[in-house]
């Protein structure tokens, strides 16, 4: 995963492994857990590199 799109790309295969057996509902609980926090890491990256662009014009 690069990008948020990329959480709701492997959101979407995680549920369709749970709905398919392939996963347990716990196992698929744990990885989107997982998915969660990277999308969340994603996001405070990229608003910490906004930022920091918007200061830098502002100087």
């Amino acid at each position: 995963m690069s990008t948020a799109a990329d959480a709701v790309q492997a959101a979407g295969a995680i549920l369709a492994a749970v709905a398919g057996g392939e996963l347990t509902p716990a196992e698929g609980a744990h990885v989107m857990a997982l998915v969660e926090t990277y999308r969340r890491t994603l996001e405070t990256t990229d608003l910490e590199r906004r930022l920091a662009a918007l200061e830098g014009h502002t100087r």
